[in-house]
């Protein structure tokens, strides 16, 4: 059994989810083989520095149950989303976890996928774009990551209201769709070979149904999580199906 999970947003803010991802993580999770987390398991990941922060264990916390989860011998994969796009290799020596490519290719004996956050295929959000450009180019992460771990949790916090009011704005427009472009996203879908598609990000559960160049491609679209509730995206050798977790 494969589990596919994204859009978490943890933080002290989110008890009811952190709860449900916990008892996840000792519960259900243990049953599986591997775990996927294809991005935005934090709301905000300020440097693996933060792990260890004095002033705030509850990063460590939830290191420290994925190690658990590791330990008993599932593999845990870790996609970078828009939030916590700083999760570093000490991020993955602690925890157990394999860092991910976006997108990555998952290629199985009995059928092919291809995962991904979702955020580089929201190419109508031009001003996201150059956002995301800017802080995934290694040279601004260096200079990022040479600031006092507190003036980077002050930055993030204010990149994330930025973020909250843009997204606001937007929303008023009735022609713009924080979403994934169309023709995008069927050339990204004819560049990986047809292969059914699963990402988060956009917070619009549901299965689409593409035909490109002839070909019925599926597209699966992960939930976010809320405070009563989760959901996990799961393949069993055969099909995949969702579960809400409570």
């Amino acid at each position: 059994m494969l589990h596919f999970i994204s859009d978490l947003h943890l933080s002290p803010q989110a008890p009811g989810a952190t709860r449900i991802f916990l008892d996840f993580l000792g519960g259900r999770a243990r049953a599986a083989e591997h775990l996927y987390i294809l991005g935005d398991l934090f709301e905000v990941w300020p440097g693996d520095d933060c792990i260890d922060d004095v002033q705030d264990g509850f990063n460590h916390g939830i290191i420290n149950a994925l190690r658990a989860l590791t330990d008993c011998g599932v593999r845990l994969s870790v996609m970078h989303g828009n939030r916590d796009f700083l999760l570093g290799n000490e991020f993955a020596l602690r925890s157990g976890a394999s860092l991910l490519p976006d997108p990555y290719v998952l290629s199985l004996p009995s059928w092919q996928f291809v995962l991904s956050h979702g955020d580089l295929l929201c190419t109508d959000d031009t001003d996201y774009q150059i956002f995301r450009t800017r802080v995934r180019d290694p040279a601004w992460r260096v200079a990022f990551l040479n600031k006092s771990l507190q003036e980077r949790k002050a930055i993030a916090t204010a990149l994330r209201q930025q973020s909250e009011d843009s997204k606001r704005e937007k929303l008023k427009l009735t022609q713009y769709m924080m979403d994934l472009n169309p023709a995008d996203t069927e050339d990204f879908l004819r560049h990986h070979g047809y292969a059914t598609f699963i990402h988060g990000h956009t917070h619009r559960p549901a299965r689409h149904d593409h035909l490109v160049d002839g070909i019925h491609v599926e597209r699966w679209v992960m939930s976010d999580w809320h405070e009563d509730h989760g959901e996990c995206l799961s393949w069993d050798g055969r099909q995949l199906s969702r579960e809400v977790l409570r």
